[in-house]
């Protein structure tokens, strides 16, 4: 698919400084870009880039300013990266492939409905009581157990497993090897110290557009609800326990763990590999460094880094502090000895 950059500006909004005429056919990063293809720049630290780029087209800020001659034809947006994401969106729709039809071999229980546009491939298990959207995707090898509810336009890609009675909204992907409402982990210890399995009752309920990475695990509630809202992604291979409750337009990355019971708020960022105690509250608009541990409760509008996690600047000054310690600790001896030296 070829575009040129009178089209692409008025796809995302933008103004051309250059050759309307200009076309791309593919994306390219800045540095790498080569005649035919389109970049952006967003990060200032590649603003040199921008003039040895061999790029056709660059997507830049409306209040960019060349300091030297730029070969490539500029189309200025708002956000550089924010155009470029539709942009992709575009392509994505033009370029990938958009499968229709059951396939043989795959398993559709007796009484479900396949409705208009829907693709269930090969080897793929529909049990009884499912209820589909229109324009479903389930690729091959795909598991959704009985009376699970998937939204209109949801892509549900090869290995993935939705358990019984799971709720996913319309506009989801959920990625292969994603598992969705496999019990909680709960079990009680008797007076011998043997643990007894707490049955997990609940469900999962996906709100629409959310998107779910490869391995990822969703558990199911032991009463009530595990409640993923509108608009989350969740990168590859998190964990969200049993009665967890993540608010809407929150994004995590890779290997994040949420533990039962906790309540997430709306728009928060999570690094990776966060670690999240059970039974506490996390406010909106928190923003969390990888690798942090919250063992508590935190305030909305919080930016915490560290385990445990404390307000990144503190961490900050902490980490500076750490790389001094072995100086310091050097002429805390020496210190220590001209004093003994000294009450002689």
């Amino acid at each position: 698919m070829q575009l040129t950059a009178d089209i692409i500006a008025g796809h995302i909004g933008g103004t051309v400084d250059g050759d309307p005429s200009a076309a791309v056919s593919d994306f390219a990063k800045i540095e790498e870009a080569q005649p035919g293809q389109i970049t952006f720049l967003a990060n200032p630290k590649y603003t040199h880039y921008i003039y040895t780029t061999r790029a056709s087209i660059v997507l830049v800020s409306r209040d960019f300013v060349a300091e030297k001659p730029v070969s490539a034809t500029l189309i200025r947006v708002a956000d550089p990266y924010s155009a470029l994401a539709v942009l992709m969106n575009v392509a994505a729709k033009a370029l990938r492939p958009s499968p229709a039809g059951i396939e043989e071999g795959c398993h559709i229980a007796d009484g479900v409905e396949i409705p208009e546009g829907c693709y269930v491939g090969a080897f793929a298990y529909i049990a009884p009581g499912v209820k589909l959207g229109k324009n479903v995707k389930i690729y091959p090898q795909t598991y959704i157990g009985h009376g699970v509810e998937i939204g209109d336009d949801t892509i549900i890609y090869p290995g993935a497993k939705v358990y019984y009675g799971c709720r996913i909204g319309a506009r989801c992907i959920i990625h292969s090897g994603a598992v969705i409402g496999a019990d909680g982990f709960g079990f009680a210890p008797d007076a011998q110290g043997v643990y007894h399995k707490i049955e997990q009752l609940g469900i999962v309920q996906i709100d629409d557009d959310v998107e779910i990475g490869a391995n990822t695990t969703i558990d199911r509630s032991t009463i009530g609800r595990t409640h993923i809202s509108r608009g989350v992604k969740l990168d590859n291979l998190i964990q969200i326990a049993h009665n967890v409750e993540v608010g809407h337009d929150t994004v995590m990355a890779s290997q994040v763990g949420i533990a039962g019971s906790t309540h997430i708020g709306a728009n928060c960022m999570f690094g990776g590999q966060v670690g999240v105690a059970g039974h506490i509250n996390v406010g909106d608009r928190v923003y969390v460094g990888a690798q942090s541990g919250i063992p508590n409760s935190v305030d909305s509008d919080s930016r915490i880094m560290g385990s445990p996690a404390i307000p990144a600047l503190a961490f900050a000054r902490n980490a500076a502090a750490a790389k001094n310690l072995a100086d310091m600790y050097r002429r805390l001896n020496q210190l220590e000895r001209t004093v003994n030296e000294l009450k002689k």
